[in-house]
């Protein structure tokens, strides 16, 4: 009885762990290797179906230049001066986001740039490697640069 419990469990967990690496749902390692966005349902159907919030930070540097500690860091680039003093960890990153056919490719989204302060419209999608493809862009996707993000969990 016990081995078939344990057996039961295991298969669960290694479903569940199937599931999310099959998935835009997760946390992500940016490609500057910066910071970590976990991915999920937005909080409010009006943000669309997927969002991202900062949930790490890689070294992460003041208005001065020197680093300072993860939960310190702000949005000091932000064009809004009242944005400026946010923390980043827990930022929204990305949001906005239209379901296409592929329930793992999204368009018609935005991401915010911490490092310029400026917003793109962009896309994501599950790559068959696992990595997370993102194109941001100015007006259409072939003015725009793409991004590969690795799975973190």
């Amino acid at each position: 009885m016990r081995k078939l419990v344990l057996v039961a469990l295991l298969g669960t967990l290694a479903s569940t762990a199937s599931a999310q690496s099959s998935s835009v749902m997760g946390t992500w390692l940016t490609a500057s290797g910066i910071a970590q966005v976990r991915i999920g349902p937005c909080p409010d159907a009006a943000s669309g179906p997927i969002c991202g919030l900062v949930v790490g930070l890689i070294n992460p540097k003041g208005p001065d230049g020197n680093a300072v500690a993860p939960d310190m860091a702000t949005d000091y680039r932000n064009p809004d001066p009242a944005l400026r003093t946010r923390k980043v960890i827990g930022m929204p990153l990305i949001w906005g986001f239209k379901k296409t056919a592929d329930p793992n490719a999204f368009e018609d989204g935005h991401i915010y740039n911490g490092e310029n302060g400026k917003i793109y419209n962009a896309n994501i999608s599950l790559q068959p490697d696992g990595k997370l493809r993102l194109r941001g862009y100015v007006g259409t996707p072939i003015f725009g640069e793409t991004q590969l993000w690795t799975r973190v969990n």
